[in-house]
């Protein structure tokens, strides 16, 4: 499957149909079960913050828009472009018996659906592989957030050891698809088989450290990043400019 043949938002749409009731599995299949650690780790640099209300972009299913309801007394508004994500993630809120504190917004991380400055934290997960223009994405997140306010985020990574970016390589292009598919059948093969060759490909693309000038262009300050578990995952933070 190639991103190429459909903008980034509809393939990646197509791409994940299949998958919201098991999405989170799918994570926790690709971080080698670290992703609740990792999105802890990305909380931890908005929850001291005390926000009130916050916007968790790319929510999906609603992991972490769940964690956040956990970790602080913020009204949540959870933003993603797929329908049948949110339709999960209603099923999941409804569950948790959340309905009071989130919010569930049908939308694009590109072209935000609110104010400036209207959040007092923003949060996004595995997002910017999927946009045209990752910088004007960072420039329109940091728009509805009010100065000073924290904006985190979390995403996969290749580690910068050779050893262990050779053990990654051979897990995510022989291992993840296969696990995929007795797991979930054909739409996780599908999915498997794309995701560890888009991870490489956005950072031959995206650097890291063009990632952060990207925040900083966008009028993010300290701006700080930590690679989690021997680098398969990568937390990165920063402030709304004052």
């Amino acid at each position: 499957m190639q991103a190429s043949r459909a903008t980034p938002n509809e393939f990646s749409r197509k791409l994940f149909a299949p998958l919201p009731s098991r999405y989170n599995l799918l994570a926790y299949l690709l971080s080698f079960g670290q992703d609740r650690r990792w999105r802890h780790a990305m909380l931890d640099h908005v929850v001291g913050s005390r926000p009130r209300l916050v916007l968790d972009v790319a929510c999906g299913p609603g992991a972490v828009t769940k964690a956040l309801t956990d970790k602080t007394d913020a009204h949540v508004v959870g933003l993603d472009l797929s329908e049948d994500m949110l339709r999960e993630g209603q099923r999941n809120v409804t569950r948790a018996h959340l309905e009071g504190r989130v919010s569930l917004v049908l939308g694009r991380g590109e072209r935000l659906p609110f104010a400036d400055h209207t959040f007092d934290a923003l949060t996004f997960t595995y997002l910017l592989r999927y946009v045209d223009d990752p910088q004007a994405t960072m420039a329109e997140l940091a728009r509805v957030v009010k100065p000073g306010g924290p904006i985190a985020n979390l995403e996969f990574a290749v580690p910068r050891r050779p050893v262990t970016r050779a053990a990654w390589w051979f897990y995510t292009r022989a291992v993840l698809p296969v696990a995929g598919y007795v797991t979930g059948g054909k739409g996780w093969w599908d999915v498997g088989r794309f995701l560890g060759p888009s991870i490489s490909q956005h950072y031959k693309k995206y650097s890291v450290d063009w990632t952060v000038n990207a925040w900083e262009h966008a009028g993010i300050e300290h701006v700080e990043s930590r690679a989690m578990s021997l680098g398969g995952g990568l937390v990165m933070w920063g402030y709304r400019a004052r």
